[in-house]
Parts: structure tokens; sequence; C-alpha cells
């Protein structure tokens, strides 16, 4: 009896040590291939990162002795294909690697715009290129004195022209309130827009930037041309922002709505509120202001958003949503 007994219990024993270790053979799997998705995310990132450093040595060369308007045009066509390239890696780069791609994508674009405006052939008389200036100056100078009678609290301040967005090649506005601001297409063309401090006002920028910032801003509609490159909006608040670009991002942003062409997915972080329709503002001169800009116009990505903060497949996220068809009709005028 006790024998039988003994040999029932190393039977039952057995049994509990086969099933425990026919549970540990999902997560075993389950583990392995977690592992694997690793290693293979790592060496994507590798590829990317030599790819990236190769054609951005590339272009930098191309830029250096750029003295033929060849060599710039080559230059344009390998920045497209780095955008191409960060565009197509959004979904498993980093947002630190992300963000550095971004960065040194604008620093390359100004550096083509400033190449290729020392290229374009000088005036024989400055004089005369100033009296044309002076005109222009003098329209806007005199629309600013008529805004302030009618109770306007000043002229906008320009963007002081200093290093870290464009450098000399920035313009834009700042510390405005309440009132109606725009640049023409000879102010805008490849160069970096930056709006910050803005309050209640109404921001039309017909022509094409290369880049455009977008900061602190509170209860602004802000319309905009073809943007060559990226477009970032930082710290806003119930705004209505109309752009068409090849990258957006969005940060700590909340209440705001969005009329967006973009040929990559737009990315929002630390944000809440935001809605995307497509991008339906138009003026005259504005196609050939997108065929300057170098966007495909049958490409519209507008509704293909990642959210930074929300990680999960199966659920779409609470931070931004699409605009219903019946609150996009708007008035830009």
């Amino acid at each position: 009896m006790e024998a039988g007994s003994c040999s029932a219990v190393g039977v039952g024993n057995g049994d509990v040590g086969s099933q425990r270790d026919r549970g540990l053979v999902p997560e075993r799997l389950q583990r392995r291939e977690q592992e694997r998705q690793l290693e293979v995310e790592g060496e994507t990132s590798d590829f990317f990162a030599a790819a990236f450093a190769r054609e951005r040595a590339a272009v930098e060369e191309l830029l250096e002795g750029g003295e033929s308007g060849e060599r710039l045009e080559e230059a344009a066509a390998r920045l497209q294909g780095l955008q191409k390239l960060l565009n197509d890696s959004v979904l498993f780069l980093a947002a630190y690697d992300l963000r550095q791609g971004q960065e040194a994508l604008a620093r390359l674009q100004a550096a083509l715009g400033e190449r290729r405006q020392e290229l374009q052939p000088k005036k024989r008389f400055a004089f005369k290129s100033r009296r044309k200036d002076a005109a222009p100056a003098a329209e806007v100078n005199a629309a600013a004195g008529a805004q302030a009678a009618k109770g306007s609290r000043a002229s906008p301040p320009p963007v002081k022209e200093e290093g870290g967005f464009g450098s000399s090649y920035v313009c834009g506005f700042s510390n405005v309130e309440s009132q109606v601001l725009e640049k023409r297409a000879e102010e805008l063309h490849q160069r970096d827009v930056l709006l910050t401090g803005l309050s209640n006002c109404t921001i039309k920028l017909y022509g094409n930037p290369n880049t455009l910032r977008l900061t602190k801003a509170r209860r602004c509609t802000v319309l905009c041309g073809p943007v060559s490159t990226s477009v970032f909006l930082e710290d806003c608040s119930e705004c209505v922002l109309a752009v068409a670009c090849q990258q957006l991002r969005v940060h700590t942003t909340r209440d705001t709505r969005v009329f967006l062409q973009v040929t990559s997915r737009a990315i929002v972080e630390d944000c809440s509120g935001i809605q995307f329709a497509p991008y339906t503002w138009s003026y005259p001169g504005i196609d050939e202001h997108f065929e300057g800009s170098g966007l495909d116009r049958s490409k519209n990505n507008w509704k293909d958003v990642d959210d930074f903060n929300w990680l999960s497949r199966d659920e779409a996220s609470p931070n931004w949503s699409i605009l219903p068809e019946g609150e996009r009709m708007v008035q830009w005028d």
C-alpha cells in the first residue's frame, strides 16, 4: 500500500512538473520574439543612421561647392531623398533620433535656400532696389498705423533675426495682439517663419516658406501656403491652422483645429483636443507656390497621425480626432 501510494504521488508530481514546463513554453517564445524584434529594430535603426549620415554628408559637400545651379538641384534632389528616408523611418525611430533628423533637414534646407539666393543675379543699381523695397515697407507701416488708429495696441514687431532657427533667413511676427498680419511671396520664399507670442490674431502667409514654427499662440488663425519642409506647433491653444507641408509636429497644444496637407505622418505629443481636416485654403498664385515647394499635391496623409503619448494600436488616441465634415466649412476671408 505504501509503495503504491508513493508511486501515485511520483506520477502526480511528474504531471505537475510537465504542465509547468508546458506553461513556460509560450512565455519563452514570447520573450524570444520580443528579443528578436529588438534586434530587428536595432539593425533597422543602425541602417537608418548610416544611410542618413552618408546622404547628409553628400548634400553638405554639394552645398559647400555649389557654384552652379546643377549642383544645387542635385542637392535639392538628395534632400528630398533624405526627407523620404526620415518619413519612412518614423515608426521605429526613437523620439530623440527623429527630432535630430528633423533639425538636420531644416538646417540643410535653410542652407540650400541661402545658396540659391546667392546665385540669383544681382541688380545693377543698388539704389533702385532700395527704392523698390521702401515702397512696400511704407505701405506696411501705413497699414500698421491705420490699424493702431482703429484701436490696435501696437504695430506688429518683426521677429529678431538671431541664430537658432534659420539665422538671418528667419522672418515672422512676435508679441502681437488682435491684429491681421500678412506676408507676401517675396518675403517668404524659402525662408524660415517664426510666429510667437500672438493672441487673437489672423496671420496670412501667401507664399512658400522653408519651415514654419508657431509657438505660444492663443486663439489665432494661421493660413499658410505650401511649406517645403517642416511645420512645428508648440504651446498653442484654441487656434486654427491651415497648412501644406512635408512634416507636421505638434507639442503641448490643446483645442486646436488643423486643416492639413502632409506627405508624411503627422506627430502629436503632450496634446489634447487636436482635430484634423484636409487643407482647403487657396489664394491666387498657390499653384505656382506648390510647384516651387516640391510637395506632391496628390499625396495627402492628413488623417494619419502618430501620438507619441498613446502607444495602443487597438484603441484610438483620445488626444486627437477627425473634424466632422459638417464643421469643415470655413470662411477664410
